[in-house]
């Protein structure tokens, strides 16, 4: 009966402090709620833009280390006279700080003379891997 009592405390003292160390940044980096935006803090998400817009790429990272990389990949969808699926850029950054939670964005100015109409998007990678898509399109 001792020992029964003691392994039910243990469980109940490793059930705490792993909860404990969840709750204080524990756990696997995390990228989520990638989004279209108007804004680089996402807060104007939207899947239409006008020619002149800036396009933001913006998703949320958790518990991010140090030398994680997110990846945006930006294609020309259905653009005239643009091959489909055409690949017009991709950039990348790397997480330099020990430990990082909060929003990462990519930004896409217009081309001079502004985006042609079309359909477009953005791929996300997170440490090499394929998290979303984006679709969006230029009116």
């Amino acid at each position: 009966m001792k020992l029964n009592k003691l392994s039910i405390l243990l469980a109940v003292i490793a059930l705490f402090f792993s909860t404990l160390a969840c709750a204080f940044g524990g756990g696997e980096p995390t990228l989520s709620n990638v989004r279209t935006a108007k804004d680089e803090d996402g807060a104007q998400p939207t899947s239409v833009f006008s020619s002149t817009d800036t396009v933001y790429a913006v998703s949320d990272l958790s518990n991010g280390v140090k030398g994680n990389v997110v990846l945006s990949r930006w294609y020309a969808v259905d653009v005239p006279d643009v091959e489909p699926n055409f690949l017009i850029d991709e950039v990348d950054i790397t997480i330099e700080e020990d430990s990082f939670t909060g929003t990462i964005f990519f930004n896409f100015d217009p081309p001079e003379g502004g985006w042609p109409a079309g359909t477009y998007k953005v791929e996300i990678l997170f440490n090499n891997v394929l998290i979303t898509s984006a679709e969006y399109s230029v009116q």
